[in-house]
């Protein structure tokens, strides 16, 4: 597959390999080979990632097995499934608990450290061993005077906690009376003040504590223990603290201080509501202590007598000596030698670094597998010397639950001393220790002999005003010492986790994910909930699957970014781990990856820089709360640098450097998107800059994320936009709109969208607004016509996209002008409403005087007198904006339900500021007069559907939700003037072209309400959804897209209480509409003409333009912020309050009283964001060998070899037998018009003479599926393929309305889910209106991924599926319709058409004309078809009954005719793999029970079978349909030797497909 990249281990960079086509170096065309079908969102992304990097392994041991997926699906992307939603979590996800430090983090300030040792006097109440332990803080206090030993011991052990955190300032109170501690304490804590206060006891000269929580101190004279109850300890210090008891019978001290630390939190809570803010409750104290309640402290003279403390502040020096205990070294090492181990402590490079380093990820990787998240997170990731302290603990449980002591903590803590990785840490110590003799042989003997590994530091460093390193001795020169294997070993088995399956889904278990976190709590950002795992393919969502259980060496990788040698590695190992998911970035956030990742940004490394700006761009995808940081620490700056990096060939810094600068352009979106500092952060790094020239580049998901980017860093700040305007950026985005990938479209469009006002924000309910901003470079009218000729710009190119998802952003982007410029819409609205009455009442009937629209755009271009440019102008500016109405209605009846929801919420709002406006007080208008009966001619003619659901009708069940803003529907009675007429509320019809949209919407304005079902309907829940046949006067619903979230909006909000307006009867008069409007009396509009009202309303808008302007420039002067939070509100610039005050005549308040519902809010960059959540370096599990969808590839494409091979055979011998055994019968409602076989499954799609579609499996004779296509009433379906038959299938039809739908999930057997539509488009966009026509004809060329789309049409329109757009338009030169078209196999750019008139005629695309053509039938071609086996061949079948074959190089005479027929030819194909065609009679009055269908060879050239119908009585006289006179239908099976005839039976009710079989 081209486009895959593998890295070398151990390289510094990643060299990629290219596979395929070496010429293919556009990346949408290599895409378009690859399975993304130019989709970066796809789920079947292929290898694109950070470095794309498959473990070689894996690479080999797919390389034997077939290829799961032979040829390229189409329709078959992400954005097919989800049309540019946001995917949802799978249903039970549980939020994921936040990784950063909770606000109230703890910070340790100050500490006090208490030693109650009185030397030389022992406590009563214990009895000291002989030898006993006596060592405190490594100093033997025997050994000089006790007085000067109390001060040596209170230095050191002040010296060992420094060495845990030097930052915080330690008092040691030595020997304190009650007094003493008692000031240290409040002392302490005022100094602290809000911070923690750390108080370490060492009780070995005292008395125990006592069960009820006292621990002891002195009298000043040292002649008596004086009790501390801990009450007063907890009053002198508060909260919060660290409490460490090293003592015997310290866990008296623990559970008491837990016990009254409750008491006072809960008198708190019930007598003063609490602590003041920001004081936590004393139960959140942290405390260690060295023993249980009943336990003593080990007195080993081995070890020091204060073994708690030295395993907390000197862990290395503790770990070593107790190794030495329990193990027995070669050449006798002894404690003496081990105290003399090379290095430093914080030199990781040397002996003791590397162990200290070692032992710091083993106890973090202990904690990590051991503890729960949140508890994890609060003891290891909040402060360094909380970190330390607990990291130590587990080194001190370890030692001291050999000595019978149980060390315990609050919060309590499982046990780790028994972990496996205490192992890995014996074997690191043993390494080292085993190169001790080694390393000291040559070492200077006179060195003194330190105490502790960290006294011999601390010498070191003071001798040599440096740390002490391995050169300090000559010796150790002719040793090299040998590094632990611990990191690379630890690296290794994360990379076999991640190569050998880590990355595979698995069962809820002891083997999964631990989903610890609450499930009430928040997202990262308080506002999404972050799925902790994707949604699995939408295909096969197993729900059941989760991740499995984390590596253990997650921590260790954190501990490897800090060393230079590992470095790469382990960041290659963290992409591919992050890559898994987001549950993965959010572990490796928790675990405290952040700030690493952070620091290494101010790293030069170049190598480093592609996996950097991978594992960014998936942290900014699942939590954009990194923003901040990234502004804060500058980070911001290399992601800059990165995307303007030039590419140079002869450094190949970046393997992909296309895709790494995307992935900068996204990291650098989500640090401007919602963030103001971030958005001129970018502008002033010239980001903006970069992106407009990336805007050319190769690889579609650059272009994407660079115009997503532009839009994100000007969404709502005017200054950039005025930048942007200077460089011309609009009209880049505007170019970029004919672009191949439907992504980089929507991404053009959404910018331009953000640029007009919308918000892209991630906020729902922030809907934006404000135009282009103030724009304040140019003059009113330029700023008037440059937002105009945006919006006209785009929706000329987009208005017939084929991808929904493009169209559904162009109607974000409309929605913005509608909101700025609402009066020139309610003009266009009048006017396009005055030219539908006149045309309704028939224009020859009507005086030219009568045309009002006309007559008032003739005065109101008047009005501005002689200057002709200035009057040229703004007919020009009416007229487009009038042609983005015509579109918005064209849209509003688009056959994909979102964008058509969408549309019709800006349409019925323009419909409702019209009803409105002041156009309905005037005389002139139609506005008031009640519209033509339905039963006009004109309407029947178009085929208007419209539909009437009875007042009567229950509502339960299938009402939706409301839409998360609250949207209440519009009620039944608040319906317009059809009203009157019909005593029963009407709705809005939808139809099938634009021009009867508004002739319709004239007669029936209204809303739809919940009940009609527009508010997006949910798909049906029951298993029999699919079998739905209800029809509601007519109207049948087409099945919905997988994802369909577009809510309609009603303009009108419901009022506080009921309103009169609202409880008016049905048959009210039109005041409850006046009244609905909050409109002022009516005579002000005496005198004035509907151009007063045109100029007053566009003079409005002006009004607006100039507030906007004002409001915006004063800001600037006034130093206020540039962004515009809260536009789109009732007091912004865009609302239309502040006119009412201002002079205009009419008293206009535009859009006052109706609903703020523009403009549209695009979910489209949430969407594209989720490509960075999801996994690019593996395969999508339908890739996966041995996954499900893997296994039911490899085996269809098998099985589909093998009906290959025995069709080939059978296709032989088919020529020279009878075609005359039949099969099976299958009846369907109505004529089966449309029949189409899919190659290798049992299927046969039957298309009847309406709008319905059967699937049946004709082999078993069972009805599979059956639902509608939604085509209008008196509209067929004309056209039925089934693409994409090698890997499943998806059924396309063309209908007569122009519209091409396709359709999934159609066989049961599969899909459990109803049929869901895929995409849906406007094939032809001008369908003639003729007497009999052949609706639209398609045809499908899978090699190519073409469509052809022609019919009732003087054009043939080539459409691509790989770029989802019209290749183009060919003229057909003729007066009569496309009947039939066939493409040639292979490559070929040609294709065969014929017509109504007879003719046959051979385009080539690649001159875009026609190149022969043949007119030797008379009548209506019903089918052309290319020769089976002859190349330069094909046959036609003509109406009269003629079959005739002709050759491309012979003349215009065929090379032989077949006169089958005289009374007329029905239906004529021809089987693809074998020389044999068949044709169907005409069914006519006269000769019904004669109807028959005959098969012929073409190599023996006579008659293989015949089959008559016998139907028992005459077929209706009227026609069934007015397209296609086809009586019957007629298909091949593409592979087998199959053929079925659909026709009339008879009773007229039912129609049977016969099939019949051949040898």
């Amino acid at each position: 597959m081209n486009g895959h990249h593998h890295y070398v281990e151990g390289s510094n960079g990643w060299h990629p390999t290219h596979h395929g086509d070496p010429d293919a170096d556009d990346e949408t065309e290599r895409d378009h080979r690859s399975s993304t079908l130019s989709d970066p969102s796809s789920s079947r992304t292929g290898t694109r990632g950070m470095n794309g990097g498959y473990d070689p392994d894996m690479r080999t041991s797919v390389t034997d097995l077939p290829d799961a997926v032979p040829m390229l699906p189409y329709w078959s992307a992400k954005r097919h499934l989800t049309c540019g939603n946001p995917t949802p979590p799978p249903p039970g996800t549980p939020k994921m608990a936040p990784w950063r430090a909770a606000p109230g983090k703890i910070k340790t300030a100050h500490a006090a450290l208490v030693l109650c040792l009185n030397i030389d006097v022992d406590p009563p109440d214990i009895i000291k061993t002989n030898p006993c332990a006596v060592l405190e803080a490594w100093v033997d206090p025997h050994t000089m005077p006790s007085h000067k030993a109390l001060e040596v011991i209170g230095t050191n052990l002040q010296h060992q906690f420094e060495g845990l955190n030097p930052k915080i300032s330690y008092k040691p109170i030595l020997d304190p009376s009650k007094e003493d501690l008692k000031r240290f304490c409040v002392t302490l804590r005022k100094q602290a003040m809000d911070d923690a206060v750390l108080f370490h006891y060492n009780g070995h000269g005292v008395p125990k504590p006592t069960p009820s929580g006292e621990l002891w101190c002195f009298n000043r004279n040292y002649t008596q223990y004086i009790p501390i109850a801990l009450q007063e300890i907890q009053s002198w210090l508060r909260s919060p603290c660290i409490f460490l008891w090293d003592c015997s019978a310290a866990g008296n001290l623990l559970s008491n201080f837990v016990k009254f630390a409750e008491q006072r939190d809960s008198d708190a809570k019930l007598h003063g509501g609490g602590y003041p803010e920001g004081t936590p409750p004393y139960s959140e104290c942290i405390q260690l202590a060295a023993c249980a309640a009943d336990e003593q402290l080990p007195s080993c003279p081995e070890l020091p007598a204060d073994l708690f403390t030295s395993c907390l502040t000197s862990p290395i020096d503790i770990a070593l000596r107790y190794f030495l205990l329990n193990n027995q070294l070669p050449n006798d090492i002894s404690t003496d030698q081990v105290m003399q181990l090379p290095g430093d402590l914080k030199d990781r490079r040397t002996p003791l670094g590397e162990l200290n380093w070692i032992f710091t990820a083993i106890t973090d990787t202990i904690a990590w597998t051991t503890f729960p998240r949140e508890v994890f997170t609060r003891l290891y990731r909040s402060d360094l010397l909380i970190a330390s302290l607990f990291r130590n603990f587990l080194l001190a449980e370890r030692i001291m639950k050999n000595y019978h002591c149980t060390p315990h903590t609050y919060p309590p803590l499982p046990p780790t001393n028994t972990h496996p990785l205490w192992a890995a840490w014996d074997l690191a110590v043993d390494a080292c220790l085993r190169q001790l003799p080694d390393l000291l042989k040559n070492a200077d003997s006179n060195i003194p002999k330190d105490v502790s590994l960290g006294a011999r530091n601390r010498r070191q460093a003071a001798a040599n005003g440096q740390a002490a390193g391995t050169s300090a001795t000559p010796g150790e020169k002719s040793y090299t010492y040998i590094p632990s294997r611990f990191f690379t070993d630890q690296l290794t088995a994360f990379e076999v986790w991640i190569s050998r399956g880590g990355s595979a889904l698995t069962k809820p278990g002891p083997l999964s994910l631990p989903m610890q976190s609450p499930a009430d709590q928040l997202g990262f950002d308080g506002a999404t909930d972050q799925a902790p795992y994707p949604a699995n393919t939408m295909e096969h969502s197993d729900h059941h699957l989760v991740p499995r259980k984390p590596p253990d060496q997650l921590p260790i990788v954190l501990q490897v970014l800090l060393s230079q040698p590992h470095r790469l590695r382990a960041l290659i190992l963290l992409s591919q781990f992050v890559d898994l998911g987001p549950w993965a970035v959010h572990l490796a956030l928790t675990i405290g990856i952040f700030p690493y990742i952070a620091r290494l940004l101010q790293a030069a490394g170049q190598d480093l820089k592609p996996v950097l700006i991978f594992i960014w761009a998936r942290i900014s995808a699942v939590d954009p709360s990194c923003q901040v940081d990234l502004y804060n620490n500058g980070g911001f700056k290399y992601f800059a640098s990165a995307l303007a990096a030039q590419d140079d060939p002869r450094q190949a810094v970046f393997p992909n450097g296309s895709e790494h600068k995307a992935m900068c352009a996204f990291i650098l979106s989500t640090i401007a998107r919602d963030y103001v500092h971030g958005q001129n952060a970018c502008l002033h790094e010239h980001v903006l800059d970069s992106c407009f020239e990336h805007l050319d580049e190769g690889d579609f998901l650059l272009r994407q994320w660079s115009a997503l980017c532009i839009a994100q860093i000007w969404d709502a700040n005017d200054e950039i936009k005025v930048y942007g305007v200077d460089s011309g950026m609009q009209d880049k985005l505007i170019a970029l709109l004919s672009d191949d990938s439907p992504e980089v479209r929507s991404a053009a469009l959404y910018a331009l969208s953000t640029f007009l006002g919308a918000s892209g924000s991630s906020d729902l309910n922030k809907l934006g607004g404000g135009g282009s901003g103030t724009m304040y470079q140019l003059d009113e009218p330029d700023h008037f016509r440059m937002e105009v000729a945006v919006v006209t710009g785009a929706t000329l190119a987009i208005k017939e996209d084929a991808s929904p998802m493009v169209r559904k952003e162009l109607l974000v982007l409309i929605s913005c002008l509608v909101k700025e410029w609402r009066g020139y819409f309610i003009v266009c609205a009048w006017i396009y409403w005055e030219e539908d009455r006149r045309w309704k009442g028939g224009v020859e009937n009507q005086h030219p005087d009568d045309d009002v629209a006309a007559f008032a755009i003739t005065e109101w271009l008047d009005s501005f007198g002689d200057d002709e440019d200035y009057r040229a102008e703004n007919r020009v500016l009416l007229s487009s904006l009038f042609t983005i109405f015509s579109i918005l209605l064209e849209l509003s009846v688009d056959p994909y339900q979102e964008v058509a929801t969408n549309a019709q919420t800006i349409v019925d709002y323009i419909m409702a500021l019209l009803l409105a406006s002041p156009f309905t007080r005037l005389e002139s208008t139609t506005l008031n007069r009640p519209p033509t009966t339905a039963s006009d001619a004109k309407s029947h003619l178009n085929g208007t559907r419209s539909r009437v659901p009875s007042n009567q009708s229950t509502h339960t069940g299938s009402q939706a939700p409301l839409s998360p803003s609250g949207r209440p529907p519009l009620t039944r009675s608040e319906t317009m003037t059809s009203t009157i007429q019909n005593g029963v509320s009407s709705t809005l019809r939808r139809t099938s072209s634009f021009a009867n949209a508004l002739r319709n919407l004239a007669g029936n304005i209204a809303f739809p309400t919940l009940e009609d079902g527009r508010s997006s309907p949910r798909p049906q829940q029951t298993e029999h959804a699919q079998e739905r046949t209800e029809v509601v006067e007519g109207v049948s619903r087409p099945p919905s897209p997988n994802l369909n979230f577009a809510q309609y909006t009603s303009p009108y909000s419901r009022p506080e209480s009921p309103d009169v307006a609202y409880l008016q009867p049905a048959s009210a008069s039109r005041t409850s509409l006046s009244s609905q409007s909050q409109q002022e009396p009516e005579s002000p509009t005496m005198g004035f003409m509907p151009w007063n009202v045109m100029d007053a309303l566009m003079a409005e808008d002006m009004e607006r333009l100039r507030a906007r302007r004002r409001i915006n420039s004063h800001n600037r002067q006034h130093g206020h912020s540039h962004h515009r939070d809260g536009f789109g509100g009732g007091a912004s610039p865009s609302g239309s309050t502040f006119s009412m005050d201002s002079s205009i005549i009419l008293g206009l308040g535009t859009g006052v009283g109706l609903r703020d519902v523009l403009p549209l809010k695009s979910r489209f960059y949430d969407w594209c964001c989720e490509y960075f959540k999801e996994p690019q370096m593996r395969q999508p599990e339908a890739d996966e060998p041995g996954s499900v969808q893997y296994n039911y590839q490899v085996w269809r494409q098998q099985r589909n070899e093998q009906v290959m091979e025995d069709t080939h055979k059978q296709a032989l011998e088919a020529p020279r037998c009878r075609w005359d055994r039949p099969v099976t019968t299958i009846q369907i409602n109505g004529l089966p018009l449309s029949l189409a076989f899919h190659a290798f499954d049992p299927h046969l799609v039957i298309a009847n003479e309406s709008d319905m579609v059967t699937v049946w499996d004709w082999i078993k004779r069972r009805r599979l599926n059956r639902f509608f296509n939604g085509n209008p009433r008196g509209t067929s379906i004309t056209s039925l393929h089934i693409i994409n038959q090698d890997v499943g299938g998806i059924i396309l039809t063309g209908a007569a309305d122009g519209m091409i739908r396709l359709y999934r999930n159609y066989d049961p057997n599969l899909c459990n889910g109803p049929v869901q539509m895929v995409s849906a488009f406007r094939g032809l966009n001008e369908v003639l209106q003729v007497k009999r026509g052949s609706g639209v004809v398609t045809d499908w060329k899978q090699s190519g991924g073409t469509l052809l789309v022609g019919g009732d049409s003087r054009i043939v329109r080539v459409w691509d599926a790989h770029t989802e757009s019209q290749m183009m338009d060919l003229e057909t030169n003729a007066e009569s319709p496309v009947t039939a078209l066939m493409s040639d196999t292979g490559s070929a750019p040609t294709f065969l058409a014929g017509f109504a008139d007879g003719a046959v005629k051979i385009f080539d695309r690649r001159h875009e004309e026609v190149v022969r053509s043949y007119h030797q039938h008379p009548s209506w071609v019903q089918n052309v078809k290319w020769h089976p086996t002859l190349s330069g061949q094909f046959l036609s079948g003509s109406m009269d009954g003629e079959v005739k074959l002709w050759d491309l190089r012979g003349g215009d005479v065929p090379v032989q005719t077949w006169d089958l027929f005289p009374q007329g030819l029905s239906a004529f194909d021809v089987h693809e793999q074998t020389e044999v065609f068949a044709a169907t009679s005409s069914l006519m009055v006269s000769n019904w029970r004669t109807q028959r269908t005959e098969v012929q060879s073409l190599a023996t050239k006579r008659a293989l079978g015949s089959l008559t119908t016998g139907l028992a009585i005459p077929p209706p006289r009227d026609s069934t349909t007015p397209f296609t006179p086809r009586t019957s239908s007629l298909a091949f099976h593409p592979r087998e030797m199959v053929y079925a005839v659909g026709s009339w039976d008879g009773t007229g009710a039912f129609a049977l497909p016969v099939l019949i079989e051949g040898p």
